[in-house]
């Protein structure tokens, strides 16, 4: 469909590039595309979150090239980009460490054996019918977890300029690798990224292994089989070991995109196979075998109470045969992921089995609950007694963390929040102060709160980003640890696996960690699905807000979260729906409401209202959009890379994050940017990647952003990816008002009432299980 998100950007089978320019796609030849592969359909994305497999893959190109967005700025302070970066390299440390951990590696080259060896053929005959499940896995209980290993802690103290700029791979090895891929007719585009992917020796690998050229951002299964077919010839066949291994890997990372942490084995070789591996389950072997995966067994959850070991023991053999039928399932995942995975769940464990400080007597939390109302009680009595606390609620809703700040505040805590972005975070902090926000979210104003998260109250607010990096917040003691009590993290469903480890490895003993969100809006751009994997976990106490978002708008949305789109009474034109034909009516319609409409009837100018449209290409995505609304409102030649000082812009410094902005000037050292206040320049070679127009925006780069007007355009073409949480989410960005340009008919009642978030394959309850009390 047209409005998908660029090709490039998806996963999976929707994943396309041309040959010249991986990266970007030919929308049209997708289908093609897949049918010349086989027919191979990799884990498919959620229609709905098809936008974020778009932004996620915004700057996937600059993410191999090493050079992040570190040392872009001349501006004072750490730039977002710069905070991502360092919190990368952090993770990137950690990952190291675990590494090293691991007791028993497994030797490269050799056959699998072992535990991964056994678990394959035990799936292998259970799925032939050879034998029971419960003969195969009928162990009596699981092996003790290893004792999680504590953190390395080091100071970091706040750095006084921009962070250096990471090297990037030697001219020298880019030019032999651009020999190598004209020689294989790959484009030398890819040269920078896989120099930057394979080291030094990139070129005697790509010659060894042709396909490593998959693991560069945007290259495809048929592309490295031509590629390899150049430089191999009559060597090269489907059957190839290396292969298997590169395709393997490929499949887990295009699922990683679409959110998954692993894929349960049958699926994954299912997938191979109809990307014409011969045969999955050695192709299997052979990555796990090189260590370019690991595999698991994870225990599915019972239907019913399992009895005690006395009265199993009492039953008999017969009993105790019953009692071993464990339901199992058998994951392949990548390394990086598995390690986060495990280490969020242990940091999770230590939050929940330790007993918080005593900071404040029973009766001080005591007092302040009673002086807070309804829900925001409930809350502040839950954090005075626990280490985890899940929030929930609406809008609204954020006025309970913000009493619980104020109340942990009286009590000598030192108390922090952070939020996703920075609109989330002066939007909360302007909460706590009672101010208003200011009325351009990507410029400063007087009467906005200080840009580095400070509050009048001494209540602090920053970006998550910004906190663990050590650019914003209150940076870490001696031991490494955020030097703080409490830490309540808002917009919490847009936490992935690889943050949430680095935040629970971050937070010192007896500190108390409160995550809060609306479960029903769309789930992190990255992989993992930290917030509702806890909720349905059900491991720590959870407090849900009875705070309703108020007005038309308020009620709209709630209807949509629990599945039901009703007519509301707007007698204040709240909700105003424009039906459309087609898609070029429907950016007609979309450049006349921002432009003349809105302002004129409700109020509210230009530059408060922002445009959501499902994805990034077709005919009214946000590219049509955006250069729809930059002529009528800031038109210009585009003399800076296609862009004008005024321009509003999206600049993304890393994959999955998305910093609204507007354009300054330009000059030698780049494009020159004011994003939530704060100055970032922008190197010229990395403007084309990282900054699009953003008068439009998709959901996912909308999430923790609000404005007072919004205009969600749905062309006819859209209608397939429309889900609930997409259409909660995207409705949900309206402070004052909301126009729906209306043209996908009853496939948008049906979307919200039928099409669910598509779930994603992770770890993490089946990790917590054996360490927590179900209950907390």
């Amino acid at each position: 469909m047209s409005t998908q998100p660029e090709p490039a950007e998806d996963t999976a089978d929707a994943v396309d590039t041309e040959p010249g320019a991986p990266g970007t796609a030919r929308e049209s030849e997708r289908n093609d595309t897949d049918a010349d592969a086989g027919g191979a359909q990799a884990p498919e994305p959620d229609a709905a979150d098809a936008d974020a497999d778009a932004d996620a893959g915004d700057a996937a190109g600059e993410a191999g090239d090493g050079t992040g967005a570190a040392g872009e700025g001349a501006a004072a302070q750490v730039s977002e980009a710069e905070a991502e970066l360092a919190a990368q390299r952090l993770e990137r440390e950690r990952i190291e460490r675990r590494k090293a951990e691991k007791q028993q590696p497994i030797a490269s080259g050799t056959k699998l054996s072992g535990t991964a060896a056994e678990l394959l053929a035990a799936v292998r005959a259970v799925e032939s019918g050879e034998k029971p499940a419960a003969t195969v896995f009928g162990e009596p209980r699981p092996a003790p977890r290893r004792p999680a290993p504590e953190p390395v802690r080091r100071p970091q103290p706040a750095p006084d300029g921009p962070a250096p700029v990471p090297a990037g791979p030697a001219p020298e090895t880019v030019q032999a690798v651009r020999r190598v891929l004209a020689e294989g007719g790959a484009p030398e585009t890819l040269a920078p990224g896989a120099s930057a992917l394979l080291g030094e020796a990139a070129e005697e690998s790509l010659r060894a292994d042709p396909w490593q050229l998959l693991r560069v951002a945007g290259v495809r299964p048929e592309q490295a089989d031509g590629f390899a077919r150049a430089l191999l010839g009559a060597e090269c066949g489907p059957d190839d070991e290396r292969r298997g291994r590169a395709v393997t890997v490929w499949l887990l990372e295009q699922a990683a995109l679409t959110g998954h942490t692993a894929l349960e084995l049958p699926r994954l070789t299912a997938a191979l196979a109809q990307r014409g591996v011969p045969d999955p389950d050695t192709a299997v072997q052979s990555t796990l075998a090189e260590g370019d995966a690991l595999v698991f067994q994870d225990a599915l959850e019972e239907t019913g109470a399992r009895p005690a070991d006395g009265a199993v023991a009492a039953q008999g053999t017969e009993g105790a045969d019953e009692a071993e039928e464990r339901p199992v399932r058998v994951l392949v995942g990548l390394e990086r992921y598995a390690l986060a995975e495990e280490s969020l769940a242990d940091g999770l464990a230590r939050l929940v089995n330790s007993v918080p400080k005593q900071d404040g007597a029973a009766e001080d939390w005591e007092r302040a609950a009673a002086s807070a109302r309804g829900s925001a009680a409930d809350l502040i009595r839950a954090v005075a007694e626990h280490g985890l606390v899940l929030h929930t609620g609406g809008e609204a809703s954020l006025a309970e963390p913000a009493a619980l700040l104020r109340a942990a505040r009286g009590l000598g805590l030192r108390a922090w929040a952070a939020a996703h972005g920075p609109l989330g975070r002066d939007r909360f902090a302007a909460l706590l102060t009672d101010r208003p926000t200011a009325p351009h979210p990507d410029s400063p104003a007087v009467d906005s709160p200080p840009s580095d998260g400070s509050a009048l109250d001494g209540t602090r607010v920053v970006t998550l980003a910004g906190l663990l990096a050590g650019a914003e917040g209150p940076g870490r003691d001696a031991d490494g640890a955020l030097d703080l009590d409490l830490l309540v993290v808002l917009d919490a469903p847009q936490v992935d696996v690889e943050t949430g480890a680095l935040l629970a490895e971050s937070l010192p003993d007896g500190a108390r960690l409160v995550l809060a969100g609306d479960p029903g809006v769309l789930w992190s751009v990255g992989p993992g699905r930290v917030f509702a994997d806890l909720l349905a976990a059900r491991v720590c106490p959870q407090v849900a807000s009875r705070r309703p978002d108020p007005g038309p708008l308020g009620e709209l949305v709630s209807g949509i979260g629990i599945g039901e789109l009703s007519q509301v009474e707007a007698p204040g034109k709240e909700v105003v729906i424009v039906p459309v034909r087609d898609a070029g009516e429907a950016v007609h319609r979309t450049v006349q409401l921002v432009a003349d409409s809105v302002p004129r009837a409700i109020g509210v100018p230009a530059e408060e209202t922002q445009v959501i449209t499902p994805g990034h290409g077709g005919a009214a995505g946000t590219r049509a959009l955006n250069a729809a609304l930059k002529e009528r409102l800031n038109p210009g030649p585009g003399r800076f890379g296609g862009f004008d000082p005024g321009d509003r812009v999206a600049y993304s410094p890393v994959p999955g994050r998305t910093l609204p902005g507007r354009v300054v000037g330009a000059d030698a050292d780049g494009l020159r940017l004011s994003c939530a206040g704060e100055a970032v320049v922008v190197p010229q070679d990395r403007v084309e990647r990282t900054v699009r127009h953003g008068w439009a925006l998709t959901a996912h780069q909308a999430v923790g952003g609000r404005w007072p007007a919004v205009v969600v355009v749905l062309p006819g073409d859209a209608a397939q990816a429309l889900s609930r949480p997409w259409v909660y989410t995207a409705f949900g960005r309206a402070a004052r008002h909301l126009s729906v340009v209306h043209g996908v008919d009853q496939a948008l009642p049906r979307a919200v009432a039928e099409v669910q978030a598509k779930p994603r394959t992770t770890r993490l309850p089946a990790l917590l299980a054996p360490q927590v009390p179900v209950g907390g």
